[in-house]
């Protein structure tokens, strides 16, 4: 592992391999879902043969296939040189190499943390003057892309340091068409519906929810996922952005009643398949195949878009198994449409006409339209030809980021890792045990007031 780890971002490239004039996975100008005049354009502006550009990144595997796809058209249309790499402990990597003073050109992180971190440095550069307006114009909730790609740099001064690409979305709740017809109910659009909902499920003699909290060492994080998506269903986002810096504390009454939100949901026991003691108990994994059972032990079940990874084989999303977005109150119209998630973002390590061009190909529709054409990418952009989407479920969430008035990152990967992957995992087990929400909540608080 150590050597690993005293490789440098060109070693990993060299590693990781050129890809040669590989063949394009989509020809230019044949399918007409795709923005070939934005690839054109950029084309016209960037040559850059005979330069060199290497980026460094979380993907491997399947993900690193998927992005050496995108990386072909970037290396057709300009001429350079690009060598992409990661490691398995990518976290530490870049900042290994950033101390050394051997970064990459591009990195490219999932960790706003550590990004402010790197910012706060001076490991990094500002992009491009007009970023902000570009994203403002061309994301939906245009604000909130601008407010998570903006830090502190190392004299103190904000500026726009980072750009979103690839997001994730885990404003989600799962259910099986088939049960649903059967039983006559409809998807709500309100969440004083999803509650109804809830109660006419338990009415007729079902169980509405199937939640498992359970994941090893990690245990609780699942219940992080319902607390934001609550908090950003119930507070304004500020509100939000201020519990995740502790500008107000975890035991604000805003937190305390989005924990009890999703109380309402956790801690009854007519509510979750198994009873109350099963939330801890059941292992996340395990959780949705409830949804599955003959009769169903569950109707409802809400996680992230990864969660079909772990449904019975053969399991067709939009057929078998689908999803709704997790609605907004109908009371509470000024918040609007709030999603949580996740994702990537890109920025400058090391200041070249190369990584300045590849930051200007993300703003083209071709970087995105050729990921979301493939699989697991989901993006923001106005601009994209939804219809080059892989799949009818990739599309459908595409949709709900374009509809959404707010994002906002997930709020316990913002936070210290004492509490966002510590102390808030185990107040959560501590809650659905029993505790009451204001007293988990001043636990947790006590734990951050204990940070140096």
């Amino acid at each position: 592992m150590k050597t690993k780890l005293i490789l440098g971002a060109a070693a990993l490239a060299l590693i990781a391999g050129t890809a040669s004039a590989a063949e394009l996975k989509f020809k230019p100008g044949e399918d007409a879902k795709f923005n070939w005049k934005s690839y054109e354009d950029f084309k016209s502006g960037h040559d850059l043969k005979g330069q060199s550009l290497t980026i460094f990144g979380p993907w491997r595997g399947e993900d690193q296939v998927l992005f050496e796809a995108v990386l072909d058209y970037f290396r057709d249309v300009t001429g350079a040189d690009v060598k992409y790499s990661s490691s398995e402990n990518y976290e530490q990597q870049i900042v290994i190499d950033t101390q050394a003073g051997s970064p990459p050109d591009v990195a490219i992180l999932p960790q706003p943390g550590l990004i402010a971190d790197l910012a706060s440095k001076g490991y990094l550069t500002p992009l491009s003057e007009g970023t902000d307006k570009w994203l403002l114009d061309n994301y939906a909730a245009g604000q909130s892309w601008v407010d998570l790609s903006t830090y502190a740099g190392k004299d103190g001064q904000k500026a726009l340091y980072a750009f979103p690409y690839k997001i994730d979305v885990k404003s989600l709740v799962w259910y099986v068409p088939e049960n649903f017809e059967d039983a006559g109910y409809e998807v709500p659009k309100t969440m004083e519906e999803l509650k109804a909902l809830t109660d006419k499920i338990v009415a007729d003699g079902g169980t509405p929810w199937c939640i498992g909290l359970g994941s090893g060492g990690a245990t609780g994080w699942p219940a992080t996922d319902w607390v934001e998506d609550m908090m950003l269903r119930t507070q304004p986002a500020d509100t939000y952005d201020k519990w995740v810096s502790n500008a107000i504390p975890f035991n604000d009454p805003a937190v305390v009643g989005a924990i009890d939100e999703f109380g309402f949901f956790a801690k009854n026991p007519k509510y979750v398949d198994g009873g109350t003691q099963a939330v801890s108990s059941t292992d996340f994994r395990d959780s949705p195949k409830g949804l599955f059972a003959s009769p169903p032990k569950c109707y409802l079940h809400h996680q992230a878009s990864f969660i079909p990874s772990f449904f019975p084989e053969g399991t067709k999303v939009g057929e078998d198994a689908d999803f709704f977005y997790m609605p907004p109150y109908a009371s509470k119209p000024e918040l609007g449409n709030p999603v949580l998630g996740a994702g990537t973002l890109a920025m400058i390590t090391k200041d070249t006409p190369a990584s300045r061009a590849f930051l200007d190909f993300l703003k083209t529709p071709i970087a995105h339209e050729v990921w979301m054409a493939q699989s697991s990418f989901l993006t923001p952009y106005k601009g994209v030809n939804l219809d080059t989407y892989a799949n009818a479920p990739m599309k459908k969430q595409g949709d709900i980021l374009l509809n959404a008035t707010t994002f906002r990152f997930d709020g316990s990967d913002l936070m210290p890792g004492k509490i966002g992957a510590g102390a808030f995992w185990t107040a959560m087990i501590d809650y659905v045990g029993g505790k009451p929400a204001a007293d988990v909540a001043t636990d947790i608080q006590k734990s951050w007031d204990s940070i140096k």
